[in-house]
């Protein structure tokens, strides 16, 4: 039977309707704009009158990025180092949310209190370098990983989610002889998966993202990840066509700064963009469907 709505009330999802498209439009509008301009002619480009639609399609913004054979080495590299650093990051997040989550954790205040000092104050980027060259680590991936380890934010929003559960949960499985390890991965952490998979999209995001502790921390160009290759190639790229005489690619009119630039946003973007249905449908779950009967 189809519910019959009040005028009051189609008014009402008629304008919300309309201010959700709205809202698409101006989430996706930078993005496809971004698309249309590296898929366009320079002659469009320097026009400035792209909107959502590409004009005279021109794919060489993304043969000049792609034709570097580096470009494949640095994007396995960028794999790497978003695999393992994701992995490790939530790992650890997960232990040391979870004791932090108990109130029966001693001095667990006091814990928290220090591990919260981190957000506001820390020792810089010069005492970081040199924390990190002393213990041997330049030119290592440890150094993007173990800088990067546990960010502060994420592991309080998952202390909370853990906090939120109810102790039954806990206490019927500590009645059965399931000890905190069991209980961890076999109840907290299947509950929590909307949770973690949202951090563990934000992890990835970053190290996926990251481009100065690449160019600080690794010395050797065939380690750098996608990020740092990509923003050499726009540099030499904007090189060579301010220098038509000295570059290789001064007879290519096809090429712009812009377009270039646009088409490295797009590359870099695709990977994260790919990810993320995968992992949607942990952000609609309900945290506690199925954990409580009755």
């Amino acid at each position: 039977m189809n519910k019959r709505y009040t005028p009051a009330e189609r008014i009402l999802y008629i304008a919300n309707y309309i201010f959700l498209i709205i809202c698409v439009i101006v989430c996706l509008f930078p993005f496809l704009n971004v698309i249309a301009v590296s898929l366009s002619s320079s002659r469009a480009i320097s026009s400035e009158l792209i909107g959502l639609l590409p004009i005279e399609f021109n794919f060489e913004n993304y043969r000049n990025l792609i034709r570097d054979d580096k470009i494949i080495a640095s994007a396995y590299n960028s794999v790497l180092v978003t695999v393992v650093g994701t992995f490790l990051s939530i790992t650890l997040t997960i232990f040391a949310a979870y004791p932090l989550s108990k109130k029966r954790l001693y001095k667990r205040n006091a814990f928290i209190m220090f591990i919260t000092f981190t957000m506001l104050f820390n020792g810089g980027m010069i005492p970081n370098f040199i924390l990190v060259k002393s213990i041997n680590l330049i030119n290592s991936y440890w150094a993007l990983w173990l800088t990067g380890l546990i960010n502060t934010f994420n592991m309080i929003v998952l202390k909370t989610f853990f906090s939120e559960i109810p102790d039954s949960l806990e206490e019927a499985a500590a009645l059965d002889g399931a000890n905190d390890i069991y209980i961890l991965f076999k109840i907290m952490v299947p509950i929590s998966a909307p949770a973690i998979a949202t951090i563990s999209l934000f992890y990835a995001v970053g190290f996926w993202n990251m481009y100065m502790p690449v160019l600080i921390y690794i010395n050797d160009t065939a380690k750098w990840t996608m990020m740092a290759k990509l923003i050499q190639l726009i540099q030499n790229t904007a090189e060579a066509l301010t220098r038509p005489a000295e570059g290789a690619l001064i007879s290519d009119t096809s090429l712009t700064t812009e377009g270039v630039q646009t088409a490295a946003i797009v590359i870099s973007t695709l990977p994260i963009l790919c990810v993320y249905p995968f992992l949607q449908k942990y952000f609609v779950k309900g945290v506690m469907i199925g954990s409580v009967k009755g």
